[in-house]
Order: C-alpha cells, then sequence, then structure tokens
C-alpha cells in the first residue's frame, strides 16, 4: 500500500485510532501533527483541495480518503 498521510492532533481519538491502524497492519504512514506544526483546519484544506471541518484528515498516496471511518472501510475493502 502507498504511504498514508494523517493530518490530525495528538488530543484526538479518531486521529490516535488512524494511527493505530497503519501501525496494526504496518502500514507505511506519516503523521502531521497540526498542533506541532501550528496549522489551521484552513491550511490541511488548502493542502487536499477541500474544506476541512473535522480531523483526521487522511491521504493514501496522493488520493484523499477522508476522515478516519472512511479510512477504516478504505482498508476493509482494499484487503490491507
Amino acid at each position: 500500500m502507498e504511504q498514508v498521510t494523517i493530518y490530525g492532533r495528538s488530543s484526538c481519538g479518531f486521529c490516535v485510532r488512524a494511527k493505530g491502524l497503519c501501525e496494526t497492519r504496518n502500514i507505511p504512514y506519516v503523521w502531521i501533527d497540526m498542533i506541532e506544526k501550528g496549522m489551521s483546519k484552513q491550511d490541511i484544506a488548502d493542502k487536499i483541495g477541500r474544506p476541512v471541518y473535522t480531523v483526521p484528515q487522511i491521504l493514501v498516496g496522493s488520493q484523499y480518503v477522508g476522515g478516519f471511518d472512511q479510512f477504516y472501510a478504505y482498508l476493509r475493502d482494499h484487503g490491507a
């Protein structure tokens, strides 16, 4: 599977769960903590090309997947 990029916050339970899914399934990922990086939701929206209302925001390679629920479904549907 291509590298996963997760934009989120350490205080977000769904963000932590998305990281955990990658770790338990040995999926390479990059974690971008928006608080550490001083990023706003608008900054993330500018990077992914769509409005951001919640985190996490997750990409697989350059493909936008969505939030945690969409990412979980993506992994299930792609056998990862």
